[in-house]
């Protein structure tokens, strides 16, 4: 069985927008991507590592523990054996306490896919694919989260592009989540459920071929 590392923030946590509540893994798209690995015919384990309000590289000034680099290495190693991490990060880059663009989440991504690689995993474990995801562009604000996003609709401006650009440099699986969902029209952030059945059945077809390249 090969295992998948979902690394991520509240959006693929799947919390249900304007509450603080979670959507059962089944309907996340992490779970609708292993449900669908696995329907494919491979044998996989997706392992959620979602933290509302994760970063790519920055800390948060209000809440502890939400650079996403701090530790990064580390869960590889605990995780390993590993084929694939899938990394969606980027949306919190633009919170209304930082003053970030596209260019500098996307140089957050390129220090996290090098942590991933450079993990102190067992020896002879393989190092594992990376897949970057850029996720959707964020809508102008609403509901409790506003004040959180002001002004973030215009900041994530380019991002996918960034991110591509970035990857094409790493030589790093790419894929923006911007061609085929939209951030919700309930809080401009994150993900209406049926948004997260889409996306787990497009990553899967994403991902497919890339595990069964890392396993042969």
């Amino acid at each position: 069985m090969q295992q998948i590392l979902v690394y991520a923030d509240s959006l693929s946590w799947g919390i249900i927008p304007t509450t603080r509540q979670r959507l059962p893994f089944d309907q996340r798209w992490p779970g609708v991507f292993e449900h669908a690995l696995c329907a494919s015919g491979s044998k996989v384990r997706v392992i959620e590592d979602c933290l509302n309000g994760r970063r790519t590289v920055w800390e948060d000034p209000y809440k502890p523990g939400r650079n996403g680099l701090g530790g990064l290495a580390q869960r590889i190693e605990i995780h390993s054996p590993l084929s694939l991490v899938v990394v969606m990060l980027g949306t919190n880059d633009f919170q209304s306490m930082h003053a970030h663009n596209a260019w500098h989440s996307a140089q957050g991504i390129a220090a996290l896919v090098s942590a991933i690689r450079s993990a102190p995993i067992e020896p002879g474990m393989p190092v594992p694919a990376v897949l970057v995801v850029t996720p959707p562009a964020i809508r102008p604000p609403k509901g409790p989260i506003a004040p959180k996003f002001a002004g973030a609709e215009s900041k994530c401006a380019g991002l996918a592009a960034a991110y591509e650009k970035v990857c094409d440099e790493l030589d790093c699986h790419f894929f923006d989540s911007g061609s085929v969902i939209s951030s919700s029209e309930l809080d401009g952030v994150h993900l209406d459920a049926a948004q997260h059945g889409v996306l787990g059945q497009a990553l899967a077809k994403i991902a497919a071929p890339i595990i069964c390249k890392h396993s042969s």
